[in-house]
């Protein structure tokens, strides 16, 4: 109340604050009015009181205290692009449409996998057509008489697999099954009789809507909408690999689905009947060239552990022993299951060709969604997946990338020896599902989590592309294991550097560049006229990152008006985007379990920040220029300490992944690893950056000091005799301080308190003086970290070297400067 009164000032709106009191209640301060007691709504942290996310969602509570005590006492900043209250902001504006809107709150369900099957074999009613060697007939019977070959009916040696393309090949897949009418009729009636109730009901529905134009309530269409999804559902499982996959890959498309058929087909589960163990003893053998499935095992089980569309998990031990410890190997063998390549190329050709036929029909259609060229890029990967070679190559190409700075995220070994294209050997790992575990550093393995995928995406981009919950596992001795390598994506250096620069310009709120952000990341296709589109997104973003709650977004509003340049412009969501949204939406949904308050962007941005301050990428330096300096080219020191900031969480959080589990203290977690990168070598780009605004900074705060000293000796008014021939005045009056420089000298005092992590240095009210504080520095020197000076102390002189040249002749020339400008001018 105190506070408040000497704040009475303050503009008139009504402020509140939360904060807690010593007995765990909170109270709630109305400008003028008293404390008053009020019901807090905070749980406690399901992961202990010393854990790194207990410190965390600590330190988020204290963030946002003093954001609000900012805005009562007016040293805000408003319209703040500080990346911590953007995803303040953000995540509000998230919560309050999730609570609005039953779609949003579906959709947020979707992305975070929080609708996914994590079962390890089939329900008891489910059955799977494939396309089986025996019942296809060979081309003579399908009347293709004096076809050159690949005659596959039953009794014929010769293998299909030698025939049809071991990579997505659309063209050699219709060569080859354009000559089997009577396999496809077959497939074909597989298909109709499977999928007649699914396609009656949707005949039904157009009857209805088009014909009959009977009026549906939202909820009615959503109930509808569920009942065909689920349909739906049970029929892909049914048809077999090929469509199960498909129906997962649509699952995370809210720019192609509703997000209630999202919610039924993220049901979709992989895991169908197990096929015959004698089958897959077989082919381990034909597969090795083995006699036995006991000349490679010492045993293994008698059923798998696991079945899914694709193949089936067995546990075995290797004859041979771990060569370092002599201990036996505990080892996965998946098997592939049979007629598997048939039926998904057959498959492939259906959907392929009915989707030309849709596209001839549709052309308006065609130019929104290609569905053509949607399903070649995803069938493409979906290939690689049946082969296992491949995924042994991508588990090492994606263990080689973790090695050196995640050496906690941990990859199954993989035996090449054992390995072919249908059978593959790896590490059995033995640990937790991490969305199941409950231990203390789950928090941290999500927070690890989210850098792995981060270096994926903005450093190797080189990704996993199959986030399932089931794939990260939590290992006894608190390690992250990441499974299943069949399905990766690359991305290119464009839409690497490309998202760099979104989030920069996001921060920023350049809706223009933003505009031209998704052309780059292939959004909108170049060449649209993005002048139309600009209005209505700036409106949307300024709704959502503005200030004021999210009770001030008109939801309904932004929905119409995302609708309408959905509709109106090309707007599509590129196949790699789908997959980013899915991996990171399965990680903050592992961790919204433990923490309600976790948001992606807090977590992402330190790494982000690692990769500004030290990547040598033109692009990058550009990225890290604009960051600090924005479009009008004014250098903002809140940017500079978000970043430095960041950089110091990174490194706590890389130490901690690194297996460096003892507490890390402020010094060494923040200012300190910041003055290592400042010194070092990977911080020449930004110390350059830096060098100009040093020299504005000296000469401003030495002009300070003089005027303030002369001043309190009362010279206020002195003059400076002038000894130059030819001068236009004879003396000169002190240059008075601009408000530059004044914002100069404030920033001074900012970057000096936050390098060492207290305030050393404070501006005297009045005549502006800086000054030391001698308890902070005692306290400051007191907590000094020796392993950071003893980091720090041999790079000082190269260092210096570096700088003091280039400060001192920058100095020397803009004193020179003004002092020409005013004896001459």
């Amino acid at each position: 109340d105190d506070m408040l009164a000497r704040e009475s000032d303050v503009a008139a709106r009504p402020v509140t604050l939360r904060m807690e009191t010593a007995g765990g209640r909170a109270c709630t301060m109305a400008k003028g009015g008293r404390c008053r007691p009020m019901k807090t709504t905070s749980r406690p942290c399901r992961f202990g009181t010393t854990s790194r996310l207990h410190q965390k969602k600590q330190k988020r509570s204290l963030r946002a205290l003093r954001t609000d005590e900012e805005q009562v006492t007016g040293t805000g900043t408003g319209g703040s692009g500080r990346v911590s209250d953007l995803s303040a902001r953000m995540r509000e504006a998230q919560s309050a449409a999730m609570e609005e809107d039953e779609r949003v709150r579906a959709l947020m369900q979707n992305l975070r996998g929080q609708n996914l099957s994590n079962a390890d074999f089939a329900e008891d009613d489910v059955e799977m057509r494939l396309v089986e060697i025996e019942s296809i007939a060979s081309p003579r019977q399908n009347g293709a008489a004096g076809s050159s070959g690949s005659g596959a009916g039953q009794g014929d040696a010769m293998d299909p697999d030698d025939m049809l393309p071991l990579v997505y090949d659309p063209a050699a897949i219709a060569a080859y099954w354009g000559v089997r009418p009577v396999s496809l009729l077959t497939r074909i009636t597989q298909l109709t009789t499977l999928a007649s109730g699914f396609l009656q009901g949707v005949l039904g529905d157009l009857v209805s809507d088009k014909v009959m134009k009977v009026e549906l309530t939202e909820r009615e269409r959503d109930a509808r909408d569920v009942k065909r999804a689920a349909q739906l559902r049970q029929v892909l499982t049914r048809l077999g690999p090929a469509y199960i996959k498909l129906g997962q890959a649509l699952s995370i498309r809210p720019d192609l689905l509703s997000p209630v058929a999202m919610v039924e087909l993220q049901k979709l589960c992989d895991k169908v009947p197990s096929f015959d163990s004698k089958v897959a003893y077989e082919a381990i053998c034909d597969q090795l060239g083995i006699s036995s499935v006991y000349d490679v095992f010492e045993d293994i089980t008698p059923e798998p552990v696991a079945a899914a569309s694709l193949g089936q998990v067995y546990i075995a031990h290797l004859k041979e022993r771990d060569p370092k410890t002599n201990k036996r190997v505990k080892v996965a063998v998946k098997v592939q299951r049979p007629f598997v390549l048939e039926t998904v190329t057959i498959d492939l050709f259906i959907v392929r060709s009915v989707g030309k036929v849709v596209g001839s029909w549709f052309p308006n259609l065609k130019r929104r969604v290609d569905i053509v060229a949607l399903l070649d890029e995803w069938a493409a990967r979906f290939f690689e997946e049946l082969d296992y070679v491949k995924e042994l190559e991508h588990t090492e190409r994606f263990a080689e990338s973790m090695a050196e700075e995640l050496p906690q995220v941990i990859v199954p070994k993989s035996y090449r020896e054992y390995t072919s294209r249908k059978v593959l050997v790896s590490e059995w790992i033995e640990g937790e599902k991490l969305a199941q575990s409950t231990a203390s550093d789950v928090g941290d393995l999500v927070n690890l989590g989210v850098i792995c995928y981060l270096k994926q995406l903005l450093d190797t981009g080189f990704f996993h592309a199959d986030p399932h919950p089931g794939n990260m596992i939590r290992t006894p001795d608190g390690r992250l294991a990441i499974l299943d390598f069949g399905l990766m994506a690359e991305i290119d250096n464009e839409i690497k550097y490309g998202m760099v620069e979104a989030i920069s310009h996001l921060i920023h709120r350049d809706y223009e560049a933003i505009v031209q952000d998704f052309v780059t990341l292939e959004f909108i296709p170049p060449g649209t006229n993005l002048s139309p589109i600009l209005p209505v997104l700036s409106k949307v973003f300024d709704q959502a990152l503005e200030g004021g709650g999210a009770k001030a977004i008109n939801f309904q509003e932004l929905a119409a008006d995302l609708a309408q340049i959905t509709f109106d412009y090309p707007f599509r969501i590129p196949p790699y985007f789908a997959l980013i949204i899915r991996a990171i939406g399965v990680l903050e949904g592992i961790a919204l379990v433990g923490d309600p308050d976790f948001a992606i962007v807090d977590e992402a941005y330190p790494y982000l920040s690692k990769m500004l301050l030290t990547d040598p990428s033109p692009r990058l330096r550009e990225s890290l220029k604009y960051t600090i300096y924005g479009k009008e080219g004014v250098f903002d020191v809140d940017k500079v300490i978000d970043i430095l900031q960041a950089f110091g969480t990174y490194s706590v959080n890389s130490t901690s992944s690194n297996g460096a589990q003892q507490p890390v203290g402020p010094a060494k977690g923040t200012g300190g690893e910041t003055l290592k990168l400042l010194a070092g070598p990977d911080a020449g780009y930004f110390r350059d950056l830096m060098i100009d605004e040093v020299v504005k900074s000296i000469d401003a705060l030495s002009r300070s000091q003089i005027l303030a000293l002369l001043n309190a000796l009362g010279l206020r008014n002195a003059f400076v005799p002038v000894l130059v021939p030819g001068a236009m005045r004879p003396f000169l009056p002190l240059q008075p301080m601009t408000s530059e420089d004044e914002r100069v000298v404030k920033n001074i005092v900012k970057v000096v308190n936050f390098l060492s992590s207290s305030e050393v240095v404070t501006q005297a009210q009045g005549d502006g003086l800086v000054v030391p504080n001698p308890r902070a520095l005692q306290k400051a020197a007191s907590g000094v970290n020796p392993d950071v000076v003893r980091d720090v102390l041999p790079l000082l002189p190269s260092l210096a070297n570096e700088v003091v040249p280039k400060v001192t002749s920058k100095l020397v020339n803009r004193i020179a400067a003004r002092a020409v400008r005013s004896l001459f001018v």
